[in-house]
């Protein structure tokens, strides 16, 4: 790695720690430390995912008129203030406001650091910086999580102004160091300032692999981390009478398959088409369900229901560490040059959908139709399937088997750098 990846990574994993330090504290602090009751916690929970969706759509088109980094560092100022602020609200509207800033700052991190990443990595490695990147992140998180949980006192309101304090100066820490980073030149499009945002919108609409690939990102964020934390923990506590200690258990299994096998997992993706890994993606969260509904359903012993349900968190980590090297890699791909910005921020938009409306739908299933729950994301996991498979029909080799198209044209004496980067 050059030296602006090695920042880039330093700058994931800080966002990641700061974000783990507030996240899985945040419905606490404001129902119960703030006194503010469930109804203004569940607002702010809303409140990051309509943050999001207000700024992405800008997001993009900034990245592409100003390029990522410039746009990263107003995010982490906002995503700062943001923070601070939270640790300080003690009324409904302050903490609204607040969320509202922190969520708006964290959803533009995410496509303008991509971005960062695609221009400082080329076609041969850039598998491998964004798995490095969801190592980084999930490493980070669980950390920050761990260490956050080791300082909250839910008596004491001063602790989690700490909390949020330390947040706070990650993103500022992270400020310092994105600044020293050198990005390479990067492409743009001619006449971007003067094109309007409707029209880089269309033309991202216009194509038609991209599509696909955003309705494929929806189904795979609506199965998966659209119901971690709603869906199917609703369905481990009713239906399986797994303990919340236990649902920490199985989210602890999830990091740990992601952080142990990411690397081991690379190895086996890159060379194979990355539909075909997406499609395998599917099958093996399909089994997960399978095994989730035994979990709820079946005449075993609890622990048997413990042990299954546990497995099925493991699953979808194995799945994850599947995605993160293919999924980001080929937005980047399908993107025409100087638009990565553009197609990050709409990947990033349909993944806040996904994580909006998989809750919403999940959480009432996951509760009281336990049948039906897991039936029907079972066969949306196998959707999955069916829609990677559709989507590579779309796709040119270079799109869907780069590391075939790089052996090729090593084996006919040029370089893997003549291979085009868009097509």
């Amino acid at each position: 790695m050059g030296a602006a990846m090695r920042r880039i990574h330093v700058g994931n994993a800080l966002s990641a720690f700061g974000l783990g330090f507030t996240v899985p504290y945040l419905y606490v602090y404001v129902a119960q430390v703030r006194g503010l009751g469930a109804v203004t916690a569940g607002l702010v929970l809303a409140v990051f995912a309509v943050a999001a969706l207000i700024v992405l759509p800008f997001a993009g088109r900034a990245i592409v008129r100003r390029g990522p980094l410039p746009v990263l560092l107003a995010a982490l100022v906002t995503a700062a203030i943001g923070a601070l602020s939270l640790g300080l609200a003690s009324t409904a509207a302050t903490v609204l406001l607040s969320a509202a800033t922190l969520g708006a700052g964290q959803a533009v991190m995410q496509p303008a650091l991509a971005t960062m990443i695609v221009d400082c990595s080329t076609a041969g490695t850039r598998s491998r910086a964004f798995a490095m990147q969801f190592f980084l992140q999930n490493l980070g998180l669980g950390v920050g999580g761990l260490i956050g949980g080791h300082l909250v006192d839910t008596t004491e309101a001063a602790s989690f102004t700490l909390l949020f304090s330390i947040e706070a100066a990650m993103f500022l820490l992270l400020v310092v160091v994105m600044a020293t980073v050198r990005m390479p030149r990067a492409p743009h499009v001619e006449g971007a300032p003067a094109q309007s945002a409707r029209g880089s919108w269309k033309e991202l609409l216009g194509n038609r692999a991209m599509v696909q690939l955003c309705v494929l990102g929806f189904v795979l964020f609506f199965a998966c981390y659209g119901q971690f934390e709603s869906g199917l923990s609703a369905y481990g506590v009713e239906a399986a009478g797994i303990s919340t200690s236990t649902l920490g258990t199985a989210l602890a299994a999830n990091t740990l398959v992601i952080v142990v096998a990411q690397f081991a997992v690379l190895r086996l993706v890159e060379r194979r088409r990355r539909t075909r890994v997406i499609a395998s993606v599917g099958l093996v969260w399909a089994v997960a369900w399978a095994i989730a509904a035994y979990a709820g359903l079946g005449n075993g012993s609890q622990a048997m229901a413990t042990a299954a349900f546990v497995s099925t968190y493991a699953l979808f980590g194995l799945g994850e560490a599947m995605l993160s090297p293919t999924l980001a890699p080929l937005v980047a791909d399908l993107a025409p040059t100087g638009m990565a910005g553009q197609y990050n921020s709409a990947f990033a938009l349909v993944k806040q959908l996904a994580l909006a409306v998989g809750p919403a739908v999940g959480g009432p299933m996951g509760a009281s139709l336990h049948g039906p729950y897991v039936v029907t994301f079972l066969l949306v996991s196998l959707g999955i399937s069916v829609l990677a498979v559709r989507l590579g029909r779309q796709l040119t080799d270079v799109q869907d088997h780069p590391a075939a198209v790089r052996s090729r044209v090593v084996a006919q004496g040029g370089t893997a750098g003549q291979a085009p980067a868009h097509v």
